[in-house]
């Protein structure tokens, strides 16, 4: 108990579970739609983007996330202009974009002198090393975008499951597609320094994808999404401290076995 006690005690680790908490709700309630609008490949593509910014912000001395946030957004609309004009597949365009990220990434991180161990930070995640300031821009960024979630939410809705019915219903589709991608870039660039540049879609996908197989209804789904993501990332904060673990990893796997379990208890239900 003394040790526990000591545990919750330690500065580094109270920002760790702050920060973590909040960008974890915002990413399981984006989450949902990515997946249920088959885009769930878009916080893997704009992982990427986020790799070629942090590689030129720490090139050109600047704070990585400073350059990242508004590179990776821009890019998140340059997705979804390249699918509409370019009539690509959303998967295709992500691609394209995706592929300039990392050939930026790989660039720049030449012409610093390679990989560095901050460079290395941002691609395995660091979270138990994120800084006061760190944790501030990420409440605060993340209740941006949980507030623009509720704000928005019949939009969201409508056009997640039936694109035309929202446009009758006076619903502005395409500035609702560009909107939710950058809603996606900000939470990309926030679980960079959760889960690492190589991890962060699993943190968009994998509370969603369990939270499906359980729920019935789509509030329900929000919730139990949200809740299996603050778990995973509160108990693989604590797992990677006292075993001496990358955090990432462990997160990331803690979210595979609430997949896990949520599909079994599925088939549970389903065979009764």
């Amino acid at each position: 108990m003394n040790d526990l006690t000591n545990f919750f005690g330690y500065v580094f680790v109270q920002r760790a579970f702050f920060a973590g908490s909040f960008i974890a709700i915002a990413c399981s309630v984006l989450g949902v739609f990515l997946v249920l609008r088959k885009m769930s490949f878009i916080g893997d593509g704009l992982s990427h983007v986020s790799f070629g910014s942090i590689a030129i912000g720490l090139f050109l001395g600047i704070y990585p996330l400073f350059v990242a946030i508004p590179l990776v957004m821009l890019a998140s609309i340059l997705i979804v202009k390249i699918s509409q004009k370019a009539r690509l597949y959303g998967d295709a365009a992500i691609a394209v974009v995706s592929s300039l990220g990392i050939a930026f990434g790989v660039l720049f991180a030449s012409l610093s002198g390679g990989f560095t161990v901050d460079l290395f930070s941002y691609l395995f995640g660091s979270i138990l090393a994120i800084s006061a300031s760190e944790v501030w821009i990420s409440v605060i960024l993340s209740l941006l975008v949980i507030g623009a979630v509720i704000a928005l939410y019949w939009d969201l809705f409508l056009t997640t499951f039936d694109e035309e019915y929202a446009l009758v219903n006076g619903v502005k589709v395409s500035g609702i597609n560009i909107f939710l991608a950058l809603l996606t870039g900000i939470t990309v660039v926030l679980s960079v320094k959760v889960v690492g540049i190589l991890l962060v879609s699993a943190l968009l996908i994998f509370p969603a994808v369990s939270s499906l197989q359980i729920s019935k209804t789509f509030s329900k789904t929000l919730v139990f999404s949200a809740v299996f993501s603050v778990l995973s990332v509160c108990l693989g904060i604590a797992l990677s401290f006292l075993f001496d673990l990358p955090s990432g990893a462990v997160i990331v796997i803690l979210l595979a076995l609430c997949f896990f379990l949520a599909f079994l208890y599925k088939r549970m239900r389903n065979s009764v």
